[in-house]
């Protein structure tokens, strides 16, 4: 019997931006779009997208893609990292390693960056898909890898069911410092203002400053946080195990608004725009609160839950959920604007980039 096909789509977006003589006008090089992990894409989007192409793998695709240039990068539950043409959706190469990648790639200054299953983070060629170096942790690399510069060297931050946090040198994989928590990294690390800032397994919210890996401030949520933490203005957003969605003041350790609306985990990360954040939850809704204080501005209801991370671009909000569809709603008020069935659940998150959203799915 033949196996399964899975797959991941690409939306095309009527008007998209136009690539110019030094590149295209936007990239989505990492999870999330930049390292302050916010999930807030340039340009503007219309409201009725159009499928331009999908691409078959041979198990579910829950990694979340990059976009850089004319390439899309993203992994796959076959144990592939593929490289495909935006336009086309054509494989370009394939990286095979020992088992699942889950985590989404991390494009920078020509090198492709990526966890897997098998315990390792990889660096790979973005022209090519050749190996560069492999570094090996002590257990699974789920979340997504992030970078900083300092000294005017560049450098990887990635987290390991372990329960440590990496920092290694982007060039040759050496480790630099290593942190360690108490409980699995499930989400990638956020950056800001000379630190970096996650979640733990273990109920801790963590900030550690980035040239030396030592702790800066510390704030026990008392829940699991399995999503990625979102940074601005020096305050951290994020939801817990627990049924509830935090704000918090990082460097003062105190928590600026709860937000709880019924009791239902918050798995998706957020996006962070200047007077809103957006996340979905486990009780099949996205969700829109005020960013001051976590008033509730909307909500979106789904058919299944909404483990999918939502990416804010201009005046709406797409996002996935495992019911199966993705869906375009309004930023301003929370209405559905367009929808596209893709088979089964999406834990994958969008990308937005060249007037294109990719998203990864379990079909």
């Amino acid at each position: 019997m033949m196996p399964k096909l899975n797959c991941f789509a690409a939306i095309l977006i009527a008007g998209s931006v136009c690539a110019t003589a030094s590149g295209f006008a936007a990239d989505w090089p990492m999870y999330r779009g930049q390292p302050d992990l916010t999930g807030i894409a340039p340009g503007e989007l219309p409201t009725k997208p159009a499928l331009l192409w999908t691409f078959k793998t041979q198990g579910p695709v829950k990694s979340s893609a990059a976009i850089v240039g004319h390439r899309v990068f993203i992994g796959s539950s076959d144990r592939q990292l593929y490289a495909l043409d935006l336009a086309s959706g054509k494989q370009l190469w394939a990286f095979t390693n020992r088992d699942a990648i889950e985590s989404s790639p991390l494009v920078l200054n020509g090198n492709v960056y990526v966890g897997s299953s098998d315990a390792s983070l990889y660096a790979l060629a973005a022209d090519t898909g050749k190996q560069l170096w492999q570094f090996e942790t002590g257990d699974k690399i789920l979340g997504a890898p992030n970078w900083f510069t300092a000294a005017g060297r560049t450098n990887v931050l990635v987290g390991s069911y372990d329960f440590k946090l990496y920092c290694l040198a982007a060039a040759t994989g050496q480790s630099n410092w290593v942190f360690e928590t108490g409980n699995y990294i499930n989400g990638s690390p956020a950056i800001a203002q000379g630190l970096t800032t996650l979640g733990g397994c273990d109920g801790v919210l963590y900030s550690v400053t980035l040239t030396n890996g030592q702790l800066a401030h510390s704030n026990d949520i008392g829940a699991p946080i399995a999503a990625s933490v979102a940074l601005r203005d020096g305050r951290a957003y994020f939801g817990h195990y627990e049924n509830q969605f935090l704000c918090v003041d990082v460097k003062s350790n105190t928590n600026a608004w709860a937000y709880r609306d019924r009791s239902f985990p918050y798995f998706s990360s957020p996006a962070v725009t200047p007077d809103r954040v957006l996340f979905g939850g486990r009780d099949k809704k996205l969700h829109c609160v005020n960013r001051t204080d976590g008033k509730p501005i909307w909500t979106f209801a789904t058919r299944g839950k909404v483990d999918s991370s939502p990416v804010v671009c201009g005046d709406k909000v797409v996002v996935g959920s495992d019911d199966g569809r993705l869906y375009l709603v309004s930023l301003n008020d929370g209405k559905e604007l367009w929808s596209y069935e893709l088979g089964q659940a999406i834990d994958s998150s969008p990308a937005v980039a060249d007037g294109k959203i990719v998203i990864g799915c379990d079909d």
